[in-house]
């Protein structure tokens, strides 16, 4: 469970980010970020669970009210509530197939595979899966070799339950760690140009995955 227990380990875990050899941005502690789930856009396949923030694909249809912000039953999907300009960090722990994302406001709600995260140029994705991890942008999937995914240490998975992202908007860079321990192994860094605040978000591939919210202090 990530929670309290987590808290006190922030700056040493972005300390050794920069110094970890695949490590390719810098950072402070202090943009860790609080990330809240805008309830209204929560596809009603997805239950809202841990005071909102825990997030599992379940069983049964949810009776969220109507919105024109919430994504259809096709697009098990969410966005958190605010969006960002400037310098965060977050980490969310996830079981299943999961996208950690970030999307401009303006994707699509519904309809086909265009409303995914990471398949239009409004979105970016890193696919977690106990297989291994990949990226997709504008419906352009990259795999994560293993080497990438795994630390020095060969007794290390390359795959973690705990996923780390640092986005840089004014310099264009959005970055995704796998978080072993205290210490971030570098998976990919996209580098473009944000021309309109990012909305943290979720995705869900198959029926009971989940992504929860990690508490990080500053």
């Amino acid at each position: 469970h990530c929670g309290q227990q987590h808290r006190s380990t922030t700056g040493d875990r972005a300390l050794s980010c920069l110094v970890h050899p695949l490590c390719c941005v810098s950072f402070s502690p202090s943009d860790a970020c609080e990330l809240e789930l805008d309830t209204n856009t929560v596809s009603r396949n997805l239950k809202l669970s841990d005071n909102n923030r825990k997030v599992t694909w379940g069983e049964e249809l949810q009776s969220y009210p109507d919105h024109p912000d919430r994504f259809d039953n096709w697009c098990t999907q969410l966005l958190c509530r605010t969006g960002l300009t400037g310098r965060c960090y977050w980490e969310v722990e996830w079981r299943g197939e999961v996208y950690v994302s970030v999307s401009y406001r303006g994707i699509r709600r519904r309809g086909g595979g265009e409303c995914w995260f990471g398949f239009n140029d409004q979105s970016w994705s890193l696919i977690c899966s106990d297989e291994g991890y990949s990226v997709s942008h504008n419906n352009i999937r990259t795999e994560i070799s293993s080497s990438s995914s795994s630390s020095s240490s060969s007794s290390s998975s390359s795959v973690s339950n705990r996923v780390a992202v640092y986005v840089d908007c004014p310099a264009g860079s959005l970055s995704f760690y796998r978080v072993s321990s205290d210490t971030l192994i570098h998976l990919h860094t996209f580098n473009t140009t944000f021309t309109e605040p990012l909305y943290p978000g979720f995705g869900f591939w198959s029926r009971g995955s989940s992504v929860s919210l990690c508490g990080l202090s500053v």
